[in-house]
């Protein structure tokens, strides 16, 4: 922990890296579409499964995950979106929408200082 001393900070109980080692060995945690890529699905099939199971209510979604049958990819679709679901938070959901359908347009309006029209010149002869 940093303590601040006389508007500096003390680096008194920093402990450096050793040379060599990493800080964050195991690094950043994979998405679930990097991981069914892995496991050799297509991206056509993660997408085409993930509109399938967004059309879902929660008793066919919670059946996919009881199924004993079903694959690893709907097994693993189902409790991304169940878990989501569970925690109130929309991550999983949106990255799931996202990587289906697409983000939506994003649109911007620049104007100058004036609110005049900002016009952009474009050199081809570079």
């Amino acid at each position: 922990m940093l303590k601040q001393n006389n508007n500096r900070m003390s680096k008194e109980h920093l402990i450096p890296f050793k040379k060599g080692k990493s800080g964050n060995p195991n690094g950043r945690p994979k998405k679930y579409v990097s991981l069914l890529k892995e496991s050799g699905y297509k991206l056509s099939e993660i997408n085409d499964t993930i509109q399938a199971m967004m059309a879902m209510d929660m008793d066919e979604l919670k059946s996919v995950w009881d199924n004993k049958h079903a694959t690893i990819l709907e097994k693993t679709i189902a409790n991304a979106m169940i878990t989501s679901l569970k925690k109130g938070s929309l991550y999983s959901l949106e990255t799931l929408l996202s990587r289906a359908f697409g983000n939506p347009k994003q649109m911007t309006e620049l104007t100058g200082a004036n609110s005049e029209p900002i016009q952009i010149i474009i050199n081809d002869k570079l």
